[in-house]
This record gives structure tokens, C-alpha cells and sequence, in this order.
């Protein structure tokens, strides 16, 4: 059965396509508009900011899979060994994505060079220095951005009732990249772009092995909250 538009990764590859060169010309206008917004926001966004960071994502997603294995390793015979063995799935799914999302969008950075905000007086809004190891030019894509895009794309995927609060989580902390100047909002967009792609190719990864996901036409769904029978059955 083809799957409509909005049930496909179509809808993000047109996202992806047509947002990051749409906002690429508006970049500085927007960034220094967003700087330049009242203390109390700004204060706020610097407040929210750093939620976006991988290490703590890839440590807590990491310890909470360890200790739900091992907990249904020890008991797995008892009644909650399914439960804990579901929870070591999804951080395990966690981990991974945002583990392959911080991989890609560190070598992106190196090798797109793009110069941060905090230089535009100097050089600009669209300044690139491939492969220059300095953090100054390594604004394009937002690693924050591609953090919470990871994972609230990854929680997007286990919970699809909760998508809407996920969504407006990312696009809070990718907003405050753009508040603080750390990024351009182009930079924001690819990188929450590009955790989202990483968290649905994992989820179909793990949906064509049948563990945590399973494929329900053409698309990977939580085991427990689609109506459709696995294929086959």
C-alpha cells in the first residue's frame, strides 16, 4: 500500500530542501534581530540553551540501557523482565541516534567551516573555512540543534501521541542557539534536520530486525501502538 505524503520521509526531504536555502538569505537580518530582543528573553534562552548538548544525552541514554538490561538479565523470569528489556531497547535506540547524529554533525562542521555569528562584523554571514579545527567556524549545522533534534526525534518516533511537545521542545532549544548567537537560524535548521533523518534511518534499521519497531506500510512503528498486524501474520 503507498503510504500518504505526510507518512513518508518525502515530507522531510522537501523540509530539508526548501527551509535551510529559504532562511540562508535571512540569516543575518534574523540573527541580529533575535540578539537584540529584551534581556529577560535573552537571559531566558541562555537559561535553556545547553539542554541541547550530547554528552549528557549519550551518557544518560547509555546508563539507563546498562542498568534496564541488567536488571532483565537478573530477573528474567519475573514479571517485569519484558518491561525492563523494552526500556534497554528504546535507550539502546536513544544512544545510537544520538550517538550517529553527534558523529555526522561534528564532521559536517569540519567540513563546512562556517563562520559564527560572533564574527559577522568581521567576516559576514557566510564566511567558510573548510576543515579549520577553530570552534568560531563551526556555527553550520547547530550541534545543539542536531542534539535535541536527535533526540526528541527519537522519543518522536517511540511516541507518536507526544509528537507535537516534542517538536516544540527542539524548535525551543534551536530557537535559543539563534537568541544567544551561537548560531543562524539556517544552521538551526539543518541541524535539527539532520537529527530527525538520523533518529527515522535508525528506527527503520531496527524496525527491519523486527526489535523495538516493526514496519507498518513502509514505516517503522512502536510495537504496541499501531493497530495493524506485522506482516505476514
Amino acid at each position: 500500500m503507498k503510504r500518504p505524503f505526510a507518512t513518508s520521509p518525502l515530507w522531510l526531504f522537501a523540509a530539508t530542501l526548501i527551509l535551510i536555502p529559504a532562511l540562508a538569505p535571512l540569516d543575518p537580518v534574523l540573527s541580529m534581530r533575535a540578539q537584540a530582543l529584551p534581556d529577560a528573553i535573552v537571559a531566558f534562552n541562555r537559561t535553556i540553551t545547553d539542554f541541547g548538548t550530547f554528552r549528557w544525552m549519550i551518557g544518560a541514554s547509555a546508563a539507563v540501557a546498562l542498568l534496564a538490561w541488567g536488571l532483565h538479565r537478573i530477573g528474567r523470569n519475573g514479571p517485569f523482565a519484558a518491561t525492563m528489556q523494552a526500556i534497554a531497547r528504546a535507550s539502546l535506540y536513544v544512544f545510537l541516534t544520538i550517538g550517529a547524529t553527534s558523529a555526522l554533525v561534528h564532521a559536517a562542521k569540519l567540513l563546512i567551516g562556517r563562520a559564527r555569528p560572533e564574527l559577522f562584523a568581521e567576516l559576514g554571514a557566510y564566511s567558510l573555512a573548510p576543515f579549520t579545527p577553530d570552534n568560531l567556524y563551526h556555527s553550520f549545522p547547530s550541534g545543539h540543534s542536531a542534539a535535541v533534534g536527535a533526540l526528541f526525534g527519537a522519543l518522536a518516533m517511540l511516541a507518536p501521541r507526544l509528537r507535537p511537545l516534542f517538536v516544540l521542545g527542539a524548535l525551543a532549544i534551536g530557537v535559543s542557539r539563534v537568541v544567544v548567537g551561537a548560531h543562524y537560524p539556517s544552521d538551526v535548521a539543518a541541524g535539527l534536520l539532520l537529527g530527525l533523518w538520523t533518529a527515522i534511518a535508525i528506527a527503520f534499521l531496527f524496525a527491519r530486525r523486527n526489535v523495538l519497531f516493526r514496519l507498518d506500510r513502509g514505516w517503522p512503528k512502536p510495537e504496541g501502538f499501531s493497530p495493524h498486524p506485522p506482516a505476514g501474520t
